[in-house]
């Protein structure tokens, strides 16, 4: 078992998440989050997640593993530990690499700064791989950094769009039931061949479910099953509730999962991911300016024509002067839009510095850092200049920085 990169310290504050509803639906999974979340703080439990990357993508048909595929320059499994590191109630994340692929995914963890991530070594199918990660969450691994928790998560490195609501339903339900497992309404009917191919019987399709992730179980109970699984399931096995039931006569609870659980399968979903990626980072924008009474009110009437412009996006203001410290907090929020507003003759040299931060950070560059350079002439046509930002942002023009000079 490998440590990843020196600083993937812990966070110590509450991390943000990222959902993709909207409305009512919004508020809904805001509610239902801030009670789970107070329940984990009545009862804290030791959570952890084991991310299984050993695959060779051989149904996507490219000679990269489809989980270090770029999505936007950015490989897909760094999506997907962005996403669980929003969570700041798991408290490791490892992730079962080939060893072929361990010195890449070390320099993705560094390259994308991420934390509270060690690497284990996967074996030769999927089952294995899952034994090897738990075997570095048991405490009785000798050299093990890792603690072991209570709960462990299990999640594919290919399915980046998990939300903090649907890991605190399977949390709180593995907690009360010993495993539980997302599941997802079937799209077509399965149906079961025959030796010679012929139609042998179909399922009603409405008494069945497809089985999704992420899935959540006591760790003893998972690590007891796969301690007792046949070679054949370790082998030939694909899923983690059905050993937790036949090995520990544990009955999985089901919880109804969003439409985004869905797996990075075959190439026609990178270009789905895409979207999904384009679309959510838009609706994120950062707003900076300097500390004058007058640029502060200019940034708020900014906003406010923003939203306006842009549905559902959610419009973040920072101090220029304080916008390195908070940056990276930003960017963990998956905001990847940022209009900078300034005085050029006084404020350039800081706003240097901040795209200089951007920058290093690696960013996509295919979104754009606006940078207004006249405050005055944005005052005068506010509502002209937060459109021509807004079709920026919408349309996702590529260069890290287009600078607006409003006449």
């Amino acid at each position: 078992m490998e440590a990843g990169p020196p600083g993937s310290s812990r966070p110590t504050e509450l991390g943000p998440c990222l959902s993709g509803q909207r409305g009512a639906d919004q508020a809904a999974s805001a509610s239902l989050q801030s009670a789970a979340r107070a329940q984990l703080g009545r009862h804290p439990l030791a959570v952890a997640a084991v991310l299984p990357a050993g695959g060779c993508g051989e149904r996507m048909g490219v000679p990269t593993p489809k989980q270090f595929c770029p999505i936007l320059e950015r490989p897909l499994i760094s999506y997907t530990l962005q996403a669980l590191e929003r969570v700041f109630w798991i408290k490791d994340i490892v992730v079962v690499v080939t060893g072929e692929n361990m010195e890449v995914m070390k320099s993705i963890i560094q390259k994308y700064q991420h934390k509270r991530i060690s690497l284990v070594e996967a074996g030769v199918t999927r089952h294995r791989s899952i034994f090897n990660g738990l075997k570095a969450l048991a405490e009785d691994q000798l050299n093990c950094k890792l603690s072991k928790p209570e709960i462990v998560i299990i999640h594919d490195a290919v399915r980046p769009f998990v939300e903090e609501d649907i890991l605190l339903k399977v949390v709180t339900a593995a907690k009360e039931h010993g495993a539980a497992g997302a599941i997802r309404p079937l799209v077509s009917t399965v149906i079961s061949p025959s030796a010679d191919g012929c139609l042998d019987h179909s399922l009603e399709r409405a008494r069945h479910r497809a089985s999704e992730m992420p899935q959540a179980f006591l760790f003893d109970v998972i690590y007891e099953a796969y301690q007792q699984c046949s070679d054949y399931d370790l082998e030939f096995g694909t899923e983690c509730l059905q050993l937790a039931l036949k090995y520990c006569c544990t009955k999985a609870k089901l919880v109804e999962g969003s439409p985004d659980l869905w797996k990075v399968t075959y190439k026609r979903d990178l270009y789905a991911a895409e979207s999904i990626v384009k679309e959510r980072i838009s609706q994120e924008v950062c707003v900076i300016t300097d500390t004058k009474e007058d640029n502060k009110h200019v940034s708020h009437l900014l906003e406010e024509v923003l939203k306006s412009e842009l549905n559902h996006v959610k419009v973040t203001s920072e101090a220029l002067c304080h916008a390195g410290r908070d940056l990276q907090q930003i960017i963990l929020d998956q905001c990847y839009n940022f209009v900078c507003v300034n005085v050029m003759t006084s404020d350039l040299q800081e706003t240097q510095k901040l795209l200089s931060i951007l920058e290093e950070s690696h960013l996509s560059i295919l979104y754009p850092v606006v940078v207004v350079s006249d405050e005055q002439k944005l005052q005068e046509s506010l509502r002209q200049g937060a459109i021509i930002i807004a079709s920026l942002i919408k349309e996702r023009n590529s260069g890290l920085v287009g600078q607006l000079l409003i006449a």
